[in-house]
């Protein structure tokens, strides 16, 4: 089985970088590494009907949130660079803000999504409300899951039927999780993504239960080489 990191971002700054928050020079140097050492970028639905994965070094890039520096500073280095990147996006914020946070930071809009190029960017789900699913009832997560489905539906975006929980949360308890599982099952969804900051072994053995490495804005290069080769440092 090949080892698969999977890496986390969420905003893009031209000069800030600290917590969630990267810089855009930081996020090249990043990139430039990865070009450099040849690691084999996939979007998620690439990966559906692999077995094996055919490049020595392998990783997924995701970005969650669809803010409009994804838009404005990520894609431009993923052309540089010839990589690609899955978007998590939580629809009810499209054209808006993200209002469970800094309320400051822009989200972009169902336009700006279908304008990125898909060869590049994969978009998925990140939930309607960006709410803990383990906090919300059974029927509320059904709600939530149909809401994202008549989304992408009436703005005719096409997503992957992937999600990124937010906060990386769901439900843990034994016959709450299988619950939660099935009804993502229900939906056709193939993947479910955690945070958990450990490379995966592909194939998958949890395909529900996906684990992220989240990249911060403090990391140094020596630091994010690390995380990518080994996943959590203790």
């Amino acid at each position: 089985m090949s080892k698969l990191p999977i890496l986390m971002y969420h905003d893009v700054s031209l000069s800030k970088s600290e917590s969630l928050t990267i810089s855009v020079a930081k996020l090249e140097e990043q990139f430039c590494y990865l070009s450099d050492k040849g690691y084999q970028t996939y979007h998620l639905n690439e990966l559906i009907n692999l077995t094996t994965l055919p490049s020595k070094r392998n990783v997924v890039l995701t970005f969650d949130d669809g803010y409009v520096s994804h838009l404005e500073l990520v894609l431009p280095l993923l052309k540089k660079y010839a990589l690609k990147a899955t978007f998590f996006v939580p629809l009810y914020y499209l054209g808006k803000t993200d209002q469970w946070s800094t309320s400051a930071l822009p989200i972009m809009t169902s336009q700006q999504l279908m304008s990125l190029d898909p060869a590049l960017i994969e978009l998925a789900f990140h939930s309607f409300y960006h709410k803990k699913y383990n906090e919300l009832t059974e029927s509320e997560i059904e709600a939530d899951t149909q809401l994202c489905i008549e989304s992408v539906s009436e703005n005719k975006i096409p997503f992957t039927k992937a999600v990124a929980y937010p906060y990386g949360k769901y439900p843990r308890e034994t016959s709450e999780k299988k619950k939660f599982i099935k009804q993502l099952q229900r939906h056709h969804f193939s993947y479910g993504l955690r945070i958990g900051n450990r490379l995966n072994k592909f194939p998958f053995k949890k395909p529900f239960e996906i684990q992220r490495i989240d990249v911060k804005g403090g990391f140094s290069i020596e630091k994010f080489k690390r995380k990518l080769k080994f996943g959590k440092i203790f």
